[in-house]
């Protein structure tokens, strides 16, 4: 699954401009124009990245990542911030209130990409890992191949992207609507319910013999894999 960024932006053209250039180094991107907006939608899906603009509307920048760093779900997540404020003060209080890069416009799109990438290499290596283990299961994103304990697992095109979403994020609970928007996509629209069916062909498929369940259900709130 490509590593997923928002990018939280008010100006029309530099949000059509950084979609067209982050997806075409293979990234999936979100454009939200509103502190507010981008709050509520990261309250309920946090992605790989945020690349945020310091004077968004309603509620600014700078404020939305202060309440992102105090959120135990996005306290980790990383940000990097975008402004025409270049004084060293500015830029001092936008990494101590918790951004892990700052750039100033106008900027290098060139630079903005390789900043992108320095940062998730950093801090979140399994999104751009092509091989994920978790446990004993081995998935291999280039030969689209699952392994457990060295022997190969067959799965469905639906099932291997709910495998990887999951190894991306081990332990953590997903609900069926998470669940939904990641590995299908907000575009798609079906019944939670089909979750509970692929889970479970999953489950089937990875828990040959006498090897443990691997996959947790958690109810009322939706699943995991076992991060050990």
């Amino acid at each position: 699954m490509a590593p997923r960024i928002m990018v939280v932006e008010d100006e029309e053209p530099l949000g059509i401009l950084l979609r067209y250039n982050l997806e075409a180094e293979g990234y999936q991107v979100e454009i939200i124009t509103r502190g507010d907006e981008a709050e509520l939608r990261l309250q309920e899906n946090v992605p790989d990245l945020l690349i945020l603009d310091w004077m968004v509307p309603v509620i600014s920048g700078i404020e939305l990542c202060r309440r992102l760093r105090m959120r135990e779900q996005s306290a980790r997540l990383p940000v990097i911030m975008l402004t025409a404020r270049g004084e060293e003060s500015d830029r001092v209080r936008g990494l101590s209130t918790g951004a892990d890069d700052y750039l100033v416009k106008p900027f290098s799109m060139p630079e903005l990409v390789a900043r992108v990438k320095a940062l998730l290499r950093r801090t979140k290596p399994e999104v751009l890992s092509s091989v994920l283990t978790v446990g004993d299961i081995v998935l291999d994103r280039e030969q689209h191949r699952v392994y457990r304990q060295e022997l190969e697992i067959r799965l469905g095109p639906t099932e291997f992207r709910l495998l990887e979403f999951f190894m991306q994020n081990p332990g953590r609970v997903f609900s069926r609507g998470q669940l939904l928007d990641n590995v299908w996509g907000e575009t798609i629209y079906i019944d939670e319910r089909t979750v509970d069916v692929h889970v479970g062909r999953l489950r089937k498929a990875l828990n040959h013999g006498a090897m443990p369940d691997i996959i947790r259900t958690v109810r009322g709130s939706g699943y995991a894999i076992r991060p050990e």
